[in-house]
């Protein structure tokens, strides 16, 4: 029998977090009184919110609500006024804390350009379109989490900064799985970033990656060093499909995509696990324009379609959402981020309200 009871935990947290949540609990009730899904939206504080309440990024209580929660829905952290911080209490440990303590490994980022936005992209149209890049980023591992790490003086006095890259059998051969489950529901080609002629963490990296793939032989994997596929990813990104690659490189290769896009205010992102799964939008907090209305919240809008798919199991409304989101842009409403000559400019809450009225008619 199909469940159709779901616990959320919601954290908005910081900046641009609390508005553009609002419009993605809109798009997930609509959702749930139409369906009839029984969905318990529990929200708590993380970030530079719940250091100023309770001295810490991630306070026991939301990190309790998150592990009992089928799903955790998040908008942003950080912002100038944590800076000065310890690094240890700062609003952005809480994710890796998430990150940790939920055992969330594989970080999908959809790279996807809407026909409506070509002109939005720093790129010529005839590269971007039909962009569809799906990439799979490894969490838990690499110089994020590698010890020992830090910065201490040696004997001279001097100052020495360390990370230590570091990677078991087990967290690559995990990730890649996941990637090649991803891209046999794709396109079945799946490229693999690595630097395995420098690092030898990615020498071990290429060749599990590769002991994998021998059980896919339905999949086309070729393997690219990750300055090259930097490069790539701007020269001919529509040769991509699903990208896998470790926490580091994917966190670059990641943001760097996003702009192929026109703005990285678009661009969901989902977080999996075993058990648990986190969605967020993958802008940060904006602390420089929060308050003023002018935050795009389509990216919060489409975390809660990947939410849909892959916690919720509806594919079908996660399908709806992002149709909604896309017959918004035909209607020609953008926010300032995507802002282009002879459109609708419009702010957070109205362009959620005209996603929000576009799935109300798909729905219907």
């Amino acid at each position: 029998m199909k469940k159709n009871k779901f616990k959320i935990a919601v954290f908005a947290g910081d900046g641009i977090g609390p508005e553009i949540m609002k419009e993605a609990l809109k798009i997930l009730k609509i959702i749930s009184d139409t369906k009839r899904i029984n969905l318990q939206l529990c929200e708590g504080f993380v970030g530079g919110i719940a250091y100023n309440h309770f001295g810490t990024p991630l306070p026991d209580s939301s990190l309790e609500l998150a592990l009992r929660s089928d799903a955790v829905l998040l908008g942003a952290v950080g912002g100038p006024q944590w800076e000065s911080l310890d690094y240890s209490i700062r609003p952005e440990r809480a994710l890796l804390g998430l990150r940790g303590n939920l055992g969330i490994y594989a970080n999908l980022r959809p790279i996807v350009v809407f026909d409506e936005l070509l002109d939005a992209s720093p790129l010529k149209k005839s590269i971007i379109q039909g962009i569809d890049i799906m990439i799979v980023r490894e969490l838990t591992g690499d110089v994020y989490f590698g010890k020992p790490r830090g910065i201490k003086k040696g004997k001279n006095g001097k100052r020495k900064g360390v990370n230590t890259m570091t990677y078991t059998e087990d967290e690559i051969r995990r990730i890649a799985i996941r990637a090649f489950e991803i891209a046999r529901t794709r396109k079945n080609n799946l490229v693999s970033a690595d630097k395995a002629n420098i690092l030898e963490t990615t020498e071990l990296w290429r060749d599990v990656v590769t002991e994998v793939g021998q059980s896919y032989p339905d999949i086309t994997l070729k393997h690219m060093y990750v300055d090259n596929c930097a490069l790539q990813l701007i020269r001919n990104p529509t040769q991509f499909d699903v990208i896998v690659t470790t926490n580091l490189f994917g966190d670059i290769l990641s943001d760097e995509a996003a702009m192929l896009t026109g703005s990285i205010g678009m661009l969901p992102s989902a977080s999996l696990g075993k058990k648990t799964a986190l969605y967020e939008p993958i802008h940060g907090s904006a602390p420089d324009i929060a308050g003023k209305d002018i935050a795009n919240p389509l990216a919060a809008i489409l975390s809660v379609a990947l939410m849909l798919r892959y916690s919720l199991s509806m594919p079908e409304e996660a399908y709806l959402v992002e149709s909604a989101v896309t017959e918004t842009l035909k209607e020609g409403f953008r926010t300032q981020d995507i802002q282009q000559k002879a459109k609708k400019l419009v702010g957070t809450e109205e362009m959620g309200n005209n996603v929000a009225k576009n799935l109300r008619k798909l729905l219907n």
